[in-house]
């Protein structure tokens, strides 16, 4: 049942990985915590731009063990309440949809499952504007 099996051990291996690949990319990785921190996220300090940091520290149930590994691995962690971010990988159903920019965009991915837990992905694009009369750049969709 969702939100009540998190695993340590599971969430290092994961962590691990998916660190490695988005820093690879130079890219932010940013964590969700469950809905018992209001799905905050857990972020490298370095990455703050307009987000404001929150005072919680994520635990095994008070934010999950993903959140919770990602706040005891990072270098200078701190929790925000809300991102717009450009991809998202969502694993276990804890719709990373509210911290996206619009427009999300599905990603169909090969992997549907990491054990019992359904994995989702989105990209996003630029907003289409106007009308009837708009023209839009394809190459943006």
């Amino acid at each position: 049942k969702i939100g009540t099996d998190s695993h340590e051990d599971v969430a290092a291996v994961l962590f691990d990985e998916i660190y490695k690949l988005v820093t690879d990319k130079r890219l932010h990785l940013a964590v969700q915590c469950c809905e018992h921190l209001n799905r905050a996220l857990v972020m490298e300090r370095d990455g703050l731009t307009w987000e404001e940091e929150c005072n919680v520290i994520p635990q095994i149930h008070a934010g999950g063990a993903m959140a919770m590994t990602a706040y005891n691995r990072f270098k200078d962690p701190v929790v925000v309440e809300f991102i717009q971010a450009d991809v998202g990988i969502d694993i276990g159903d804890t719709f990373i949809g509210m911290h996206m920019k619009h427009v999300a965009v599905p990603v169909r991915l090969d992997i549907k499952k990491i054990g019992e837990a359904h994995v989702t992905a989105c990209r996003v694009r630029p907003k289409s504007i106007g009308g009837s009369r708009a023209v839009y750049n394809d190459a943006l969709l």
